[in-house]
């Protein structure tokens, strides 16, 4: 665990109280960071060996071993901080089926449940529908971040990201949300069960707790008060904390480039919000949606 350095000084460490569980992974408290938090000396040593890169030096064995010479920012299960942990679980899945993730995903999940337009590399054919991608820059406005006919998705990563390097379709994101809406099921196919379902979309944070608690991190898809976390994502615990209509249960994340889903099993619905401009914190689009989807129920 960081305990000094940085910067060009060797970095000092103490030792952790306990091993990282896996359950550390899927929640966020591993003790991992992204390079773009730009809040420690850590995740400045993410951004100075680029480790993150998708068509960089590194692949996925890579990647995980360069991430093992940094040291955590804090010790498993004593915080929340969004971060490559998801890439690392991706890691763990090509290890145990001993085959590339892509590979698995493809097999296991995405041919399964007929997502046909979800890619880590899109093909050459599909190019033309992909969409453009833009970001914001205080002095020249909307500028261009990735041309769809020239996309970094045409090209094949050398890092299979398992935390981000997919892109989709409405329809395809659609298929995946309901199938985790029906408890696992698609069109007769079952890919989770149902109590692994349910699982997933209790708050697992230590203690009970809240992102606003719990929260080291300079990111986050929620409004963190009210708000725990899953096997994956964000899970409302108390509607009233977090100031936006919803139902308690209800599970969520967004994209980097300000797409979203929630799905809610007490109303029965699911949302899907798709568009193209980074960061994804620039407007408050996804609590304006969830606001006026749930004020429209009768």
């Amino acid at each position: 665990v960081y305990a000094g350095g940085g910067g060009g000084v060797p970095f000092a460490t103490t030792p952790t109280a306990r091993p990282m569980l896996m359950v550390d992974l899927l929640r966020h408290t591993a003790g991992f960071t992204y390079g773009f938090q730009n809040r420690t000396n850590v995740d400045a040593a993410h951004r100075e060996l680029k480790i993150e890169s998708w068509h960089g030096n590194l692949d996925l064995d890579g990647f995980v071993a360069a991430l093992g010479k940094l040291p955590l920012e804090f010790p498993p299960g004593d915080a929340w901080n969004y971060s490559v942990a998801t890439d690392v679980l991706g890691a763990v899945i090509q290890r145990i089926e001993d085959r590339p993730l892509d590979e698995v995903m493809r097999d296991r999940i995405l041919a399964a449940l007929g997502m046909h337009d979800t890619f880590f590399q899109v093909p050459e054919d599909k190019l033309p529908r992909l969409a453009d991608c833009y970001t914001f820059k205080a002095d020249e406005g909307r500028v261009m971040y990735d041309p769809g006919a020239a996309s970094a998705w045409a090209m094949k990563p050398r890092l299979v990201s398992g935390g981000g390097g997919l892109v989709s379709t409405s329809l395809d994101y659609h298929r995946f949300c309901t199938m985790l809406l029906n408890g696992g099921t698609l069109d007769g196919t079952r890919i989770l069960g149902r109590k692994t379902i349910e699982l997933m979309t209790a708050n697992h944070l230590p203690g009970g707790g809240d992102l606003a608690s719990m929260s080291r991190s300079m990111f986050s898809e929620a409004t963190n008060a009210g708000i725990g976390f899953g096997l994956g994502f964000a899970v409302t615990q108390d509607v009233a904390s977090t100031l936006v209509p919803g139902s308690v249960g209800d599970y969520y994340w967004g994209g980097l480039f300000s797409t979203a889903f929630f799905i809610d099993p007490v109303e029965r619905l699911h949302m899907i919000f798709m568009t193209q401009l980074s960061p994804s914190s620039l407007y408050p689009v996804r609590r304006e949606i969830r606001t006026m989807i749930h004020a429209a129920l009768d």
